[in-house]
Order: structure tokens, then sequence, then C-alpha cells
């Protein structure tokens, strides 16, 4: 029978029966714990949220104690007596408001207690900001820039545009790395000035934006082109900075040129008008200064190194055509092999430099500060490209991959004074010792950032201004709120909205019969077919979300159409599973011969020794379960049948993975060991959201179990009994 999905009620027929309260102790989850505000000053109310989840099935009564640092008291709060939380509502929101009576950073702690005992307890740092008088200004004051010793330029990333959220998905698992303009869309031309105002008053004199390609071989079209287009060419404070590009081209066959022609006729008469003749852009001895990502991908694009070398001179004789003195071309490596910096050399680069510094090991700030200075002195001492200095203050990597670290604004201002010393050993015709890059302004995914944030304020930013400028230390830092103006974060505020209340909707506590023992998810689609989200029947509440994807009529109720889009079930523990475990759907499809396409996949970059997924791989039903990286895709041994539904299962009993089809065994593999667990979401229908890799067909009735099944049990799901 159709369960039925009402949006705001879920109300749901029969088939489906809610929980009942009392069936299991209730549990409390203290799901976050943040400040309201991107970020808080003294003498001015901060208010702070706790939102705390029943996760439970009995109503429970919970106490709140906040703990808050010397010169910080509570003015008042909703979590002063004990809170009632129903089974059913689920959620409570416990809010304070603070007031500090001076600039400080100290640690809050909540402890929550049921019944006297502590049951949830966690710890947040918070900063206030020196006080500043509020008041309502036409517009932000005009930007005073700071001399400097040095040319300092930071990398920005143009990545946050108001039609891309998630990208904002790795800052919201590190709220500390909250922006202070909050999640801000980029294309606002008040965001380029609030950028430029706090670059040029702290030394910062030049933006170098990472610049993308949408297409090669045609007129030129780009990717992320907001940040300059929108925004710093339309802002008040353009002519206040200076901007350059580096030439993101490592999207092969994308990014890059078809050619020569391409590149000479295309893509250097789109950067000279656009942007090389534009007062603003960063010219050094009246030659523009480009940067490229990748530049050895040329050597492809152009036939081969001597191609590259013929086809950068054209391009610097380019410039000369149009009243430059030329073109410094600056290619990136991060590293100190010399075979690969002399091929650099061979392409006929000016000079190499680090986008950012990989320190291996998760190194403390002292180890990447030495690690940083050794490579920087190990290129110098291969004498075979001149460098530009680049210092990286941290990094995390997109989904908290490899190696993570960060360099705090006091230990970052020391590895800025010894960069800054070691330009001055450089010889003074080079560029490298009238410039400094600095990793990065606003890489917030990836973890790397100096641009005013919660945890750390301006700290970056000051440590530039004392060691690059002899402006006097003190100078005042203004925020959006205090001239009265933001907030800029409006649609990202609007897409959490939408999300916490898919959320809600998506976990609720629901059960169908027919559960084997073992199931941790059950997604069938049969809600209504325009609600949001897909519930999970196994009473696991690991409920998904809908992104660009519909549902229509499958094997039994509705199916999920999957042509792009797919469903994505939150991260959640129960999802690792490590010991054994098995997936079952059941799949339709008109389209033969599918290479690696995926309708179960919890394995993603940065993780692919980790997860599971089950997907088609050169035509064959194929389950995988990586052991080392992208390792161990076990495929049927017949390919995937066509015109009708499938039923797919793979199984992992801790040493062997199976594969089986319509209920028979279609391959096995030994795989020793468990399987590593993540902390990433999974994804229905696709390989990850918005991803070419998806399956093209039906999906229905996706179950996973934290079991091996038995074949028996298999051949009795795959005919129905």
């Amino acid at each position: 029978m159709k369960t039925l999905l009402v949006l705001g009620a879920l109300l749901l027929v029969s088939s489906v029966a809610l929980l009942a309260a009392g069936e299991q102790p209730a549990q409390l989850e203290l799901r976050s714990f943040l400040p309201d505000h991107p970020m808080n000053r003294a003498h001015r109310p901060a208010p702070l949220t706790a939102v705390v989840l029943n996760t439970g099935d009995s109503d429970v009564e919970l106490t709140a104690r906040l703990t808050v640092p010397a010169g910080v008291r509570i003015l008042r709060s909703n979590a002063d007596k004990p809170v009632r939380l129903g089974s059913e509502d689920r959620e409570a929101k416990l809010t304070w408001e603070l007031e500090s009576d001076g600039a400080l950073s100290g640690e809050l702690r909540l402890e929550l207690a049921v019944a006297g005992k502590t049951v949830a307890q966690r710890s947040l740092q918070l900063q206030f900001l020196p006080a500043v008088e509020q008041r309502k200004l036409g517009y932000i004051p005009e930007p005073v820039p700071v001399p400097t010793s040095l040319l300092v330029g930071a990398h920005n990333c143009p990545l946050w545009e108001a039609d891309k959220p998630n990208l904002w998905q790795n800052v919201l698992k590190h709220p500390e790395r909250t922006p202070a303009l909050g999640f801000y869309t980029q294309e606002n031309p008040e965001v380029a000035d609030w950028e430029t105002k706090w670059a040029v008053e702290h030394g910062v004199s030049f933006f170098i934006y990472c610049w993308y390609r949408a297409s090669q071989g045609g007129a030129v079209q780009m990717r992320y082109g907001s940040a300059i287009h929108d925004a710093l060419f339309k802002s008040k404070f353009v002519g206040k900075m200076k901007f350059t590009l580096m030439w993101e081209n490592q999207a092969k066959g994308l990014a890059g040129v078809s050619g020569e022609q391409d590149l000479l006729q295309n893509l250097m008469p789109f950067w000279l008008e656009n942007y090389f003749k534009h007062p603003s852009y960063l010219k050094v001895d009246n030659k523009p200064v480009l940067f490229i990502y990748r530049p050895e991908f040329l050597i492809h694009d152009l036939g081969s190194a001597e191609h590259v070398v013929k086809a950068f001179e054209k391009m610097r004789q380019a410039c000369r055509d149009h009243g430059f003195a030329g073109l410094h071309i600056l290619g990136e490596y991060r590293g100190t092999d010399a075979k690969h910096l002399t091929l650099m050399k061979s392409l006929g680069l000016d000079y190499t430099f680090a986008y950012c510094w990989g320190v291996p090991g998760s190194p403390t700030p002292e180890k990447a500060i030495q690690t940083q200075m050794e490579y920087i002195r190990k290129t110098q001492e291969l004498n075979i490209l001149p460098q530009v200095v680049t210092v990286s203050q941290a990094w995390s990597g997109w989904r908290d991959e490899g190696s993570i670290w960060k360099i705090p604004p006091t230990d970052f201002e020391r590895l800025l004074r010894l960069a800054k010393d070691f330009t001055g050993t450089l010889p003074k015709q080079e560029l490298g010792s009238r410039m400094l890059l600095l990793d990065n302004w606003n890489e917030w995914g990836e973890g790397h950032y100096i641009a005013p944030y919660r945890e750390h304020g301006f700290g970056y930013l000051d440590a530039v201004r004392n060691v690059f400028s002899t402006a006097p230390k003190a100078h005042e830092d203004l925020l959006p709120e205090d001239i009265g103006m933001g907030p800029y974060d409006t649609v990202m505020r609007e897409q959490l909205e939408r999300d916490e209340r898919f959320r809600k909707l998506m976990s609720r506590k629901v059960v169908k019969p027919g559960a084997a023992e073992g199931l941790v998810g059950w997604w069938t689609f049969d809600e209504e077919p325009d609600a949001p989200v897909t519930l999970d029947y196994s009473g696991h509440r690991l409920g998904g979300t809908l992104l660009k994807a519909a549902r229509v009529p499958g094997r039994a109720g509705s199916a999920l159409a999957c042509t792009g889009g797919c469903v994505v079930v939150p991260s959640h523990p129960l999802l690792s599973l490590t010991n054994a475990l098995s997936i079952e759907c059941w799949v339709q499809t008109d389209s033969a011969g599918q290479k690696n396409k995926w309708m179960v996949n919890r394995v993603f970059g940065g993780g692919v020794d980790t997860g599971y997924r089950l997907g088609v791989l050169d035509g064959h039903p194929c389950f995988e379960i990586p052991l080392t990286a992208w390792s161990h895709n076990l495929k049927a041994a017949a390919p995937l049948a066509t015109g009708r539904w499938v039923h797919l299962a793979g199984t992992f009993d801790g040493k062997t993975m199976r594969i089986y089809v319509d209920g028979k065994e279609q391959g096995a593999m030994a795989r020793p060991g468990p399987v590593k667990p993540n902390a990433f979401h999974l994804v229905l229908g696709n390989y990850e959201v918005g991803h070419p890799s998806h399956f093209t067909g039906l999906l229905d009735d996706v179950r996973l179990y934290n079991r091996a099944l038995t074949p028996d049990e298999i051949h009795a799901h795959s005919t129905g009994e």
C-alpha cells in the first residue's frame, strides 16, 4: 500500500506505524551549541543557542547549566528552569544572551542533565572583539591602505556563489570557521568592498583570484567568475587594491586550451581586454602578473614542452603589442622535486610558487612552520627556477582528509617574519624579493583562510599588518553590524532553514512491516510525488533529501528516477558499518553497458579506502568495499539486464564480498578486515550530488543491513517471499 506524505504534518497511512512512546528509554543529543552571530563584541548582547534532540521514545525533563568565563555574564535565558522535551516534539532550543565587559576569548561549557545525571556536555570557545560604538552609516567607510615593505598578495577562492550553498557544508561541520560576513554570496559588490577594506588596511595589496574556464576551444566561458565580474568590477573600492588571476586549468578537456590557436585567439584576447588592461590589474615593471595552477598540463594541450615555450613567448609578445613590457608567468608547484622543477623551467616559466604547502602528519604549529621554511629554503638551494614565496596558515581538505593542521595567529606572525627575512636574501632583480603570497584569504571549505572569522577574529590580518606595515599597531576593525549594514548570508540562511524543515520531516521515526534482522536503513521512495524528503522505514530516522530527483511509478509504489539527481542521507554513525554489511535494491534500466555508474554510494574523495557502494561497472553490476584506494570492485559475472526489474545485493561478512543478481550469487572476492568508517553522507541514485557518474534508470526499495544476509534470505527477497 502506498505511503502518503503530507508536508508539515507528515501523516502516514496504516502500512507505516509510528513507534509508540515508551518503547525504549529517552535519549538526548546535543545537536548544536553555537553563537547566533558570526562574531561578537564587548558591551554588546551576544545571543547563543543550543539545539537538543530527544532521540528516544519517552518524554524527558532536562536541566541545562552554562558556565561562562570571568568577565562574561548571562543577561537572560530560557533554560534557567527545567525543560520538558516530548518524544513527539523531539527538539528544544535553549537560548542565552551574554555580555562581556571587554575584549576577551574564553571557553563556555554547557552541561545537560536528566534526573541529576549529566547526559551531554560540550565546550565552545567564544571571542569578544573590542567594543565599537554602533551607528548607522550610508556605506562602508573609505579604506585607508597601510604602507608595506613588500607587495603582499593573498589567494582568493571564488566558490561562494548564491546557487552553490552546498560548498559551505564543511564549514557547517566547523562552525568556528564562520566568516565575519556569515555564509555570504560573493556576487554582492558590498562583499568585495568589505574584503578590500579589510585587506588593504592590514597590508594585503592584491588578491589572486582562482580563474576557471567552463569550456575550451571556443569563445571564453567562465565558472565562478562572479567574484570578479559581478562583485569586484562593480564595487566602489575597486581602485583601492590590485588583483590578478591564477588560471585554474586542472580540469582536463574543460579548463585548459584545445591548442595554441585557442590560447592565442580566444584566451589571451579575453584576458587582455577584461583583466590585463584594467587599471587595478597587478603589473610589476609594466608587466601583468599571471599565475598558472597546472602549467605541466599545457604540454598535453599544446603538444610538447617546446610548444609551451613558444606559446608563452607569443603571450608575452601579445602583451608587448598592447603597450606592456611583457608578461610575468608563474607556475604552481608545492614540492621540492628537482625533476619537476626542471620540467617547469623547460616550459619557459619565469617563477615557481606554491598555492599552498602540504605538510604531512597533522603537525604541530611549530612543525608546520619549520617544514614550510624547509621547503622554501630547499627550493632556493636547488637553484633551478626562481621562486615567489608562499606561506600557509592551515589545511584540512574539503572532507577533513589526510594531514590536518592550523597555525594560530601569534605563531603565524612568526612564520611571516621568517618568510619576510628570507625574501630579503633573494636577488634584488627577482620578483620574489619584492612579493610574498599568503595562503589563503577565504578557502573556508578546505581549511585555510586569513580573512576575519569567528575563531580568531582579525588575528591573522593583524599578524600581516604587524609584520609588513609600518602603520601604528592600534587601529579599528569594523564589522558590518557596527555601521548598520548586512547581513550578506540571506541565501544560505534560507537554505539552512529549508534543510532544517526537511531534517525534521525526514527524521520522523517510522517502521514498515517486513523488516529483517539487522536492518539499518530502508528507503522505498513511497512518499507523495512532490515530497522533498524520503523516509527511512527501518525506524532509525535515516531519511534523506531529494535533490533534483523525482519519483515515478516503481516496482511497488514509487521508485527514484535516476537521471542525475539523487537522495542524500545525512551522515550518521549507523551508516559506518564495519564488521559486516549487506546492500539490497531493485533497479530497472534501458541503458546497457553503463560504465562507472553508481546508485548507492559512500566512497568519496578524501576517503577512497573507506565506505561501500553499489553500481554498474563496464555494464556489469558492481559491489565495492575498498581496502586501499578504489580497490575491491566485485563485478557480477553477467551484464545488467535491461528492460525489466532486477534485484541486486552485495554482502560482506568480514572476510568475503559476494554479489547477487536476482537472488543468485554471481561473484565472490576475498577482502579480509573491517570496513574503514567515515563521516560521509550516503547518496542514493548517484555517486555524488550533481555528479555525471550517476546510474541511469530506476531505483527502488534500497535496504542496508549491519550483517551479511544469507543466500536463502537474498533469494527470498528477490522472489518476494
